[in-house]
């Protein structure tokens, strides 16, 4: 019996680390996110994901062993993660970020199953996907995953620094931030050659800046500081985060220890490519005989100076600025437009707790004053963006929210 005592007192704490590096490791892939439905169970699925070819329903990853994964194996667990099968070696659908979770170690895998094996069981059936045809049959999976899926772990780069690697391990793998920061194609697919270049995320109408070019979100110019900040607060002295990626910093990002985030920084900034200067945007008339410019600015007057500052200077790190702001400059103007339509608050953090929002101006610009205080600012200041118009303005007022 003692030795009982003793074998369990030295195998819980092993298991009890185990599951803690697990759930660390969870956070990190954003599991939360996709699984656990608004005002829902944690874990429990049941999250409608609305894709071009339909709507797909996340599943439950409770340990609950008839509606969740209670009976799988950590094998069963690993082929999931791995190779995008379920047990039975049915096929996922790539919603499942599993072109990226291929990368994810086999201790790690483990550790994240050891960690759901520990959470309450729920028992909440999985919902039926509600898809298109000819996109219900699931062989058809087979298709996309030639063109698309190469499994393997993460191999380091053995001319980079350990630093760079582990970075490039959590950006490509548990993080997966190509699945929104890259083009995806009438296939749902992208090609490596245009991984992370950026790209406007389907059914949710935000722009997902390119990660290399250094005229979108690019961070070649960035300090590792200001890269650091705004992956684990959301704010920035270079910038904030609204729409999706406020959910990811709040959701995961924050949760990642000062290494781990050093480590993502350092391979972010390693990977923007030299940028040549933009060029000009498009040929306007000056500003006295600009109509547009001339309202833009009158807008800008009224509603925006008093806290991104008369000449776009803003008040870092809380009121981000509008001069020299590579999300203005971008050749899509999604985001700034359902910025004042919209507008938002950067995620809640524990380096951010309290954060100061951005009022939605909808209900009280036209669809001319949007598209022309948003020309304004992306034009003013020595700003090189280029003008919008009032369709483009009146065609996000309903794009969803959430």
């Amino acid at each position: 019996m003692a030795g009982s005592t003793v074998e369990a007192q030295q195998v819980e704490p092993a298991g009890t680390k185990l599951v803690a590096r697990g759930e660390y490791l969870a956070r990190a892939g954003d599991c939360i996110a996709c699984h656990t439905a608004p005002e829902g169970r944690t874990f429990a699925g049941g999250r409608a994901m609305p894709t071009p070819f339909g709507t797909l329903y996340s599943s439950n990853i409770t340990p609950d062993r008839e509606t969740g994964i209670g009976k799988w194996t950590a094998e069963d667990f690993y082929k999931s993660m791995h190779y995008g099968r379920f047990p039975d070696g049915g096929l996922m659908y790539p919603a499942m970020p599993f072109a990226s979770y291929t990368k994810v170690t086999r201790a790690d895998t483990d550790a994240i199953f050891a960690y759901l094996k520990s959470i309450p069981p729920v028992n909440q059936r999985n919902r039926e996907h509600d898809l298109r045809f000819p996109y219900d049959n699931r062989q058809l999976i087979l298709g996309w995953r030639t063109l698309f899926f190469s499994e393997g772990e993460f191999k380091p780069d053995p001319s980079k620094s350990a630093e760079w690697n582990r970075g490039a391990y959590l950006v490509e793998g548990l993080g997966h931030c190509g699945m929104c920061h890259s083009p995806i194609n009438a296939l749902g697919g992208t090609s490596q050659s245009d991984a992370f270049k950026g790209g406007l995320i389907p059914m949710q109408n935000w722009y997902a800046p390119s990660l290399t070019s250094n005229r979108e979100a690019g961070l070649g110019d960035w300090s590792i500081k200001d890269i650091t900040d705004l992956l684990q607060t959301g704010v920035s002295a270079r910038g904030v985060v609204y729409g999706p990626m406020a959910e990811v910093v709040h959701n995961s990002l924050q949760y990642l220890n000062d290494e781990d985030t050093k480590a993502m920084a350092v391979y972010l900034k390693g990977i923007a490519e030299g940028s040549s200067p933009p060029p000009a945007s498009s040929v306007l008339p000056n500003t006295e005989s600009s109509l547009l410019i001339s309202l833009g600015k009158t807008v800008y007057d009224k509603n925006c100076a008093s806290c991104h500052g008369t000449q776009g200077e803003g008040k870092p790190p809380h009121w981000p600025p509008l001069a020299n702001n590579q999300s203005i400059e971008m050749q899509s103007a999604v985001n700034p437009i359902r910025m004042v339509l919209n507008g938002g608050y950067p995620p809640g953090t524990k380096g951010n707790p309290m954060p100061y929002g951005m009022p939605p101006f909808a209900g009280l610009l036209s669809d001319n004053e949007v598209a022309a205080v948003v020309s304004y600012i992306r034009t003013a200041w020595g700003n090189r963006g280029s003008p919008v118009s009032a369709r483009e303005a009146n065609e996000l007022r309903s794009a969803p929210l959430n």
